[in-house]
């Protein structure tokens, strides 16, 4: 099995090289790569752009310093991902016990500012009624994403929003293929529920 995931492998294994020799224009060429998808999956996991920011921010700062350790068993991508779902978790822990000693109604907006909820850049500039309902859709989505406990919001987020495998998942989270299965099918009933209370009253 990691023989066969070897040959899949790894695209990045010569910038890894690089980076393992003290490279940080390789190691900053790795950042440009991965940036974007490692903020997409930290900000569907955490909820919050600023949180996100900091989160994806730690796990290449922490990437950097334990590269010359990644024994390469895995693809880059793969490990770095992990490190951002580990970070994650962290994060939301912290957010749990800052809710918990300031008061915070689980069922409260998360406060923004206009512009930080665009995180992708629009290509064929839609009207701003269509900007309007669209961001209204993608935070109701987000809230019921946030509304999952962590475990279950893991697994989705990395297998239908990310299009992770099930052994890639299972790898990744260091739990039994059919875990992931069963963690994802409460996590899909789950957020089918919810959004159909919030977008009925669309």
């Amino acid at each position: 099995m990691k023989a066969k995931e070897k040959t899949l492998i790894d695209e990045d294994a010569e910038t890894v090289s690089l980076c393992k020799k003290g490279d940080v224009d390789a190691f900053e060429e790795l950042v440009r790569k991965y940036q974007k998808k490692m903020f997409n999956i930290a900000y569907r996991m955490v909820g919050s752009y600023e949180d996100a920011s900091e989160v994806v921010q730690d796990a290449f700062v922490s990437a950097y310093k334990s590269i010359r350790n990644f024994r390469e068993q895995s693809r880059f991508s793969t490990w770095l991902y992990v490190i951002v779902v580990n970070l994650s978790r962290n994060r939301l822990k912290q957010i749990a016990t800052q809710r918990s000693h300031e008061q915070f109604s689980i069922d409260d907006p998360i406060l923004t500012d206009e512009g930080s909820i665009q995180m992708e850049p629009a290509s064929n500039e839609p009207s701003v009624l269509e900007k309007l309902e669209k961001r209204n859709i993608q935070n109701k989505v987000q809230k019921c994403i946030d509304s999952l406990d962590t475990e279950f919001r893991e697994v989705l987020v990395l297998r239908d929003i990310q299009g992770f495998a099930y052994d890639e998942i299972s790898r990744m989270l260091n739990i039994a293929e059919g875990t992931v299965k069963s963690r994802l099918f409460r996590a899909r009933e789950a957020i089918k529920n919810c959004l159909k209370k919030v977008l009925g009253n669309l």
